[in-house]
């Protein structure tokens, strides 16, 4: 059941107040932004994000109120939308294989950027994460880049919990093999580090 302020209670309101649906763009639109940007680039990002929340804004009547927060919902919608941009995904990490530039390093190093660092060797990162199999890459750069519990991830791709620990679990060991175990601790977030939120 939705509390007052919490995003089921403002999707809620917004059946009635479209205008309501407003504090879930407020609330949730950057760091959806930047999820999509690290994914396809900053170019389609703007154009991936609005679409997903046209879509939320189309779909709320089927909003589970149960589910106090709209994020795990809403990250599903944009990874389901990048898979119609999945060719501009991989073009998107061969840049950073060749380049090593993380195309949103330089905007968000003041947020949690440390949980992959691309930079060094972005390049290996890059071309691991090119060569996954889909499902593998959006349960690990949901977790790493969008920041969402295993919890949350299985909510926004529609599986069990124990296939996103499957899928991360592999996605992870591919990149230990492609990264070497002896790599510097800046790319062990990614490989290592374990859900605190589920």
């Amino acid at each position: 059941m939705s509390t007052d302020g919490d995003d089921a209670f403002h999707i809620g309101r917004s059946r009635d107040d479209p205008e309501a649906f407003a504090e879930i763009f407020r609330r949730h639109a950057p760091d959806l932004k930047r999820y999509v940007t690290r994914r396809l680039g900053a170019d389609t990002a703007e154009d991936v994000v609005a679409e997903t929340f046209l879509a939320a804004f189309r779909q709320r009547h089927r909003y589970d109120p149960a589910r106090p927060s709209a994020r795990p919902w809403l990250f599903g919608i944009a990874t389901n939308l990048i898979g119609r941009h999945v060719r501009t995904e991989v073009r998107q990490l061969r840049i950073l294989r060749r380049t090593g530039a993380d195309p949103v390093a330089e905007p968000f190093t003041d947020r949690s950027d440390d949980r992959i660092s691309a930079r060094a060797d972005g390049h290996r990162i890059a071309a691991a994460l090119a060569a996954m199999p889909r499902g593998h890459r959006d349960a690990l750069l949901l977790f790493a880049w969008g920041e969402l519990s295993y919890v949350q991830i299985a909510e926004a791709l529609d599986v069990r919990v124990g296939t996103v620990r499957s899928r991360i679990s592999r996605a992870r060991r591919r990149l230990r093999k492609e990264l070497g175990e002896s790599e510097d601790s800046r790319h062990r977030a990614i490989v290592h580090e374990e859900p605190v939120h589920d």
